[in-house]
């Protein structure tokens, strides 16, 4: 069986964080449909708030502290990302901004990445395809069509399964399973297993 590792960021400052809560549902979703096509998943959350003073120092020292480097080393063995920020000032949070910024760009080429974010009024929905994506295009990822936005009014059903903010992570989260089935760029194939001659000659006169 397959393994597909991802990485969950979380850029809320709260806790709990409505960008955590949103991550926690695109995340069992995307777990969800993976088990359902074969696959072994392994979710690994990162709670970037707890890095950000990681994140300061490293680019006042060009060091990457060791928990800091275990996250950056987890992302770039990951098969995929979903990254979820607040948008504070109609843009991405500085917190996450600046790990992006301290991740070596080619350690995201290829991978598939789904994007979300939350904020206080729906106003700031098109910043997914105005800032998120742009950035995302930029370190040449394979992106989700689908992003998902969610404001305060979509908190009061989100245990609902007919909300529409779970119709919008389910949809997300299909499309971003899409990218993680089949053969992955930088991955190396599976190797074909070697049978005895006398396994593949029974195998040959038991089909005649």
């Amino acid at each position: 069986m397959e393994t597909r590792r991802i990485t969950v960021l979380s850029a809320g400052l709260g806790v709990p964080s409505s960008s955590r809560l949103l991550a926690d549902q695109l995340a069992a979703s995307t777990k969800r449909q993976l088990e359902s096509a074969g696959y072994n998943v392994v979710v690994d959350f990162v709670e970037l708030r707890d890095l950000a003073v990681d994140i300061a120092n490293n680019f006042v020292t060009g060091y990457a502290a060791p928990k800091l480097a275990e996250v950056i080393a987890g992302v770039d063995a990951s098969t995929g990302i979903i990254a979820v920020t607040p948008v504070f000032s109609a843009s991405y949070s500085g917190l996450f901004k600046s790990f992006i910024d301290v991740l070596d760009p080619k350690s995201l080429t290829g991978k598939a990445v789904l994007l979300g974010a939350t904020g206080g009024t729906d106003r700031h929905q098109m910043f997914l395809d105005y800032a998120m994506r742009p950035l995302f295009s930029y370190l040449r990822t394979r992106t989700a069509a689908t992003a998902v936005f969610a404001g305060p009014q979509d908190w009061g059903s989100a245990d609902d399964a007919a909300s529409p903010l779970s119709e919008r992570t389910g949809r997300a989260a299909a499309e971003f399973a899409a990218l993680l089935t089949g053969p992955q760029p930088g991955q190396a194939p599976a190797t074909l297993e070697s049978l005895p001659f006398e396994q593949l000659l029974a195998g040959i006169s038991a089909s005649h």
